[in-house]
């Protein structure tokens, strides 16, 4: 029976992107291909955690809890073959399906928004982690990103640790274009400053706004983190 480890299934808001405030059931998958050095879900993927569930129980959890848009998360979600099958049986309940990936892999499933977050330079790993040469490779290989954004409807979601990171945002965007994507609209692109707490993120995002109005691209907060703070199943 197809499953996946799951870190935590919950219903909140979504905190993030373009469908920010919608009520949302969020499934978590534990496991993930790179390892950023900020990562703010490290039990998904520096240190995996959570049961084993059939797609049968989760599935029958998110209907328990009733939203009508699911967000796939992670973790990496698209690593596991099993999200395809769970993602259409998803879409059978009637579900709008977000879902959230790095964009290091490729895959073929049921899905309403593809939120792409390339990481960028910044979320490199020490070399003491033992990591660093792997998450290097896995984040610059753009052929999956392009095949997704010729696929899907998407949005480009950027962590950045402030405006310097705009200039790497920009080679990075003109790298896709030459590996065969169609260059994207201003306001698919996404930047949202680094960090845990409201505080450093509304001082963070201050010196963001004129850079991202220069561009035409969208500041976007934080909204789990405003009303939540950084816990879990939210």
């Amino acid at each position: 029976m197809a499953s996946l480890r799951i870190a935590e299934i919950f219903s909140s808001v979504q905190g993030e992107g373009i469908w920010m405030g919608v009520p949302s059931t969020f499934v978590r998958v534990s496991g993930c291909n790179l390892r950023c050095v900020w990562c703010d879900t490290p039990y998904a993927s520096w240190s995996p955690e959570g049961p084993i569930m059939s797609l049968d129980v989760i599935v029958d959890q998110v209907e328990a809890l009733g939203n009508f848009h699911v967000v796939l998360t992670g973790g990496e979600p698209m690593l596991f073959d099993p999200i395809t099958d769970l993602a259409v049986r998803l879409r059978t309940r009637g579900k709008v399906i977000t879902v959230e990936t790095a964009g290091t892999v490729h895959r073929t499933l049921a899905c309403d928004l593809m939120s792409i977050s390339p990481k960028l330079a910044h979320s490199a790993p020490p070399e003491s982690s033992g990591w660093r040469d792997r998450h290097e490779t896995t984040r610059l290989n753009l052929e999956p990103i392009v095949q997704l954004m010729r696929e899907y409807a998407f949005q480009l979601k950027f962590v950045v640790s402030g405006p310097t990171d705009f200039e790497e945002i920009e080679t990075w965007l003109d790298k896709i274009v030459a590996a065969g994507a169609t260059r994207p609209p201003a306001t698919s692109i996404l930047v949202m400053p680094e960090g845990v707490d409201s505080y450093t993120l509304k001082v963070a995002m201050r010196n963001l706004v004129e850079p991202v109005i220069a561009r035409g691209w969208r500041l976007c907060p934080r909204l789990h983190v405003d009303l939540f703070g950084n816990i879990r199943g939210t």
